[in-house]
């Protein structure tokens, strides 16, 4: 049952996000600054949405002779066709948040990690294309690519789509512009204790991989 209610919720967030999309609203608490990551998602979402409708034509045409079977098939190609879309939806409207003293790391509906600005030890621009799992390490890649690399002075907790806990020290994420995101957390980072003067040390040695 835990499964099922997580699936339902999912999908009422999806459609959420579609009314949000349709209306050109974002999902962004007051003051806190947006930042996209779903510019280059959008052409292979709206691929698999493109290749589902001439599937369902197709398959319209094959099954005119059955037309339960036809109806049935065309309900679920439909239904799937919205949940392409809102799951590029989802990405558009839920960006990444800095503000009240919190980062919100997002991807979608499937994930909205909150790591607090005093945790992080370390940020930088790093390009990654490849990404092999390991413990306490969170890649959150956008086109199968990361472009923001966070080191954690402690780790902070992550629930999985079904509510399944870990704790992360060290989070790559993608942004569209991930030079202002980095510029961005160094200037809410620069003030706290233990910065030692802000870029100067613990945010100073940040590096940029082509």
């Amino acid at each position: 049952m835990r499964v099922v209610r997580a699936l339902v919720r999912h999908e009422l967030r999806l459609l959420v996000c579609l009314g949000l999309w349709a209306v050109r609203r974002r999902h962004v608490p007051e003051g806190g600054l947006a930042f996209g990551y779903a510019r280059g998602q959008g052409p292979m979402m709206f691929g698999f949405a493109f290749v589902c409708v001439i599937e369902s034509l197709t398959m319209s045409v094959l099954l005119r002779d059955f037309p339960a079977v036809r109806r049935v098939w065309l309900a679920l190609d439909v239904y799937t066709v919205v949940l392409l879309v809102g799951l590029h939806a989802a990405c558009v409207v839920r960006p990444h948040v800095l503000g009240s003293g919190i980062l919100r790391v997002r991807r979608g509906v499937h994930l909205d990690l909150r790591v607090p600005l005093e945790k992080i030890a370390s940020v930088r621009r790093e390009l990654r294309t490849t990404h092999e799992r390991a413990d306490g390490e969170l890649d959150v890649a956008v086109g199968s690519q990361t472009s923001v690399t966070l080191e954690l002075a402690e780790p902070v907790p992550c629930f999985s789509f079904l509510g399944r806990r870990s704790d992360v020290r060290l989070v790559r994420f993608h942004a569209d512009d991930a030079d202002r995101v980095v510029t961005e957390i160094r200037e809410a980072t620069a003030g706290m204790p233990g910065r030692g003067g802000g870029e100067g040390q613990s945010l100073g040695g940040a590096r940029s991989t082509p």
